[in-house]
């Protein structure tokens, strides 16, 4: 039986929800995107008259679509080319989903998303359902076909695997602003000094090119080497002008809900830089620049007015 508009209404009212689910358990907006898709098609092919709960239905068919999913990208990622990072998402892109708690928050943060990456699928799925959109295990363990006890052991060694032992700092937009440009002024310094005070201790940085543009395949470890690769990151020289295609425009922003620096090329977004603080400083740059990755960033930023950037390299 073909959809009412009362039944395709259903479903557009439940979509920033579902898209919002997908991105945090996917860590990609295209792909996210293809999962609700492919959600909606299912809905379509239902017997829409006896599903009792609508939006019990589509979470639990987008969840398991996105578990599948997971379980190829597994694989996938094991050929990819260097690190894999998240897909970044600027600041009020409407997949961001809620953002009323901190635990919302924080579910969706670069930092969160990246730890992410070694749950396994159904800890993933525990974790993003209960922690950011607040699922009862009892909701929980009917879409994971597990008991609910199970969901339960499931959320809380997720949420320590996620934890990390580090306590991250929330960050208003001015706030973001002002790291950045205390960074920037950092590492266009010159020197390492001005980096290493910033950074902590065991600070890390890490760049995902996807293969298409050259990235170290190793993250480098330790303020001091990190502030040795970030000086010459932005000593921009004639050999990474003709790699990225001309001089970008640097501007700070937040992505993620966290303080990020996005390089802006004739309206091409080339590169979003993510950093983690915590109390004791920096603690992670993370650095996107696969383009496939920065579509849905270029799209975003073309819509807005971000003013003179801090600098043009």
């Amino acid at each position: 039986m073909p959809l009412t508009v009362d039944d395709v209404d259903r479903f557009v009212a439940s979509r920033p929800r579902l898209e919002a689910i997908a991105y945090r358990l996917l860590g990609s907006a295209a792909e996210a995107e293809d999962a609700v898709q492919e959600t909606f098609l299912r809905w379509q092919a239902a017997d829409v008259e006896r599903i009792e709960v609508p939006e019990a239905w589509l979470t639990k068919v987008l969840t398991n679509l996105c578990l599948n999913q997971l379980t190829s990208a597994r694989a996938r990622r094991e050929t990819y080319v260097g690190e894999w990072l998240p897909e970044p998402l600027l600041a009020g892109d409407p997949m961001l989903g809620p953002a009323d708690t901190a635990e919302q928050r924080e579910s969706v943060s670069y930092a969160v998303l990246t730890l992410m990456e070694r749950l396994s699928p159904n800890e993933r799925a525990v974790y993003v359902l209960r922690e950011a959109f607040d699922c009862p295990h009892r909701e929980i363990a009917e879409i994971l076909d597990i008991s609910e006890a199970a969901s339960q052991q499931i959320f809380h060694r997720a949420k320590r695997h996620v934890a990390d032992g580090k306590a991250r700092t929330e960050i208003d937009e001015a706030a973001a602003r002002r790291i950045v440009e205390e960074f920037l002024a950092a590492a266009t310094s010159g020197r390492t000094e001005p980096l290493v005070r910033l950074l902590t201790a065991d600070a890390t940085s890490v760049g995902d090119g996807g293969g298409k543009i050259p990235a170290r395949t190793k993250p480098f470890e330790g303020a001091m080497a990190v502030a040795t690769f970030l000086r010459g990151l932005f000593r921009f020289g004639t050999a990474t002008e003709t790699l990225v295609g001309g001089r970008p425009e640097v501007h700070a922003t937040v992505a993620n809900g966290g303080p990020a620096i996005v390089a802006v090329l004739d309206g091409r977004v080339v590169g979003v830089m993510c950093l983690e603080v915590t109390p004791g400083g920096i603690v992670a740059v993370r650095n996107q620049i696969n383009p496939d990755k920065l579509e849905r960033a270029t799209v975003r930023w073309a819509a807005g007015d971000h003013g003179e950037p801090l600098f043009q390299v």
